[in-house]
Order: C-alpha cells, then structure tokens, then sequence
C-alpha cells in the first residue's frame, strides 16, 4: 500500500524505499530501541531479512513510512499503518529512533497519521503498545487513545511474551 507523504509540524512522512531497509533494521533490531517491538534483536545481520526489507515499500497490505525532518529531509524513525476498509479502521504504528527520544516526535508522527485516517474516512483508528513501553502509552493517550483490551504477543525468536494494550481513538 503506497500513498504519496503525510505532513505534520516539523516533519514529512514518505513512503519507505529500498535504501531505508538498514535504517529499519537498525531501529528495529537494536536491544533498546526495540524493546517493546514484536521483532527480535539480531546479533548479526540476516541478509535475508534485510532483502524483505527492503520490498516494504511495496507492500500491499500495509503502509510503511518513514519520517524525515522537513528542512533536511534526515530520517527520525519509521512508522506503519494497516487499513481495514471494510470497518474504516487503521491500525498504526510508530518507532523513533532514540536519538529524538523526548522531542515530541512520536506523538506527531501518531497524530499526522491519524489525521490522514479522519481525511480518508477511517472511523477508528487502532494502536496496539507494550503494558511496559511508559513513553508510547503516553503518546496514545495524548492522541485520544482510550485502551479498550488487553493481549499478549511473542517476541519473534525468543520465549519472551510480552502484554500489550490495545487503543481506540474514535473519529
């Protein structure tokens, strides 16, 4: 699924191209920055991972973005979202890389996203996060998210079960 860029404040959110697959990887796969994200942290690079990466912007299914500064257009984290056209329900999804960590950023990446839910018609919009993960609790909280379930995912290669809450922000 591609759409062409979202934009808020201080940043653009463009679709995700090939050359952004390390960047990923490299949040993604790091023991503190993803923490809280279903993917395993890699001791090694998998080239295999790497390449499927590396076709996320492709993807028909879900919509992979990256946020960059709109003056200097460096990325600040990725971020994702699925539709349910049926429900008019998006499921986001967001990761700052932790250099940003405090500077409000994820809270405008959720907020830009879920105002192009609203312009798309989307009634709902979803975020599943970590009972642990402090900081994104807070930021679905300030985007009107209002936790309505609880679930469980395994960390991908580990025995790890982490608890997650699940938000509805209703639009």
């Amino acid at each position: 699924m591609k759409i062409e860029s979202i934009e808020t404040p201080r940043l653009f959110l463009r679709g995700f191209t090939p050359g952004d697959a390390m960047w990923a990887y490299r949040i993604w796969n790091d023991p503190e920055m993803g923490q809280y994200l279903p993917d395993e942290a890699m001791d090694e690079i998998d080239a295999s991972y790497l390449k499927m990466l590396e076709g996320l912007g492709a993807d028909e299914e879900c919509c992979y973005l990256i946020p960059v500064f709109k003056d200097t257009l460096e990325r600040v984290g990725t971020c994702s979202f699925m539709v349910n056209e049926e429900n008019k329900v998006y499921d986001i999804a967001y990761c700052v890389h932790k250099k940003y960590w405090g500077n409000g950023y994820a809270t405008e990446i959720a907020q830009g996203m879920i105002e192009y839910a609203r312009c798309q018609g989307a009634e709902l919009v979803t975020i599943f996060v970590s009972v642990e993960n402090l900081a994104s609790n807070r930021v679905a909280q300030k985007c009107g998210g209002v936790i309505v379930g609880e679930n469980t995912y395994q960390k991908k290669g580990t025995d790890t079960i982490m608890k997650e809450y699940k938000y509805e922000i209703k639009l």
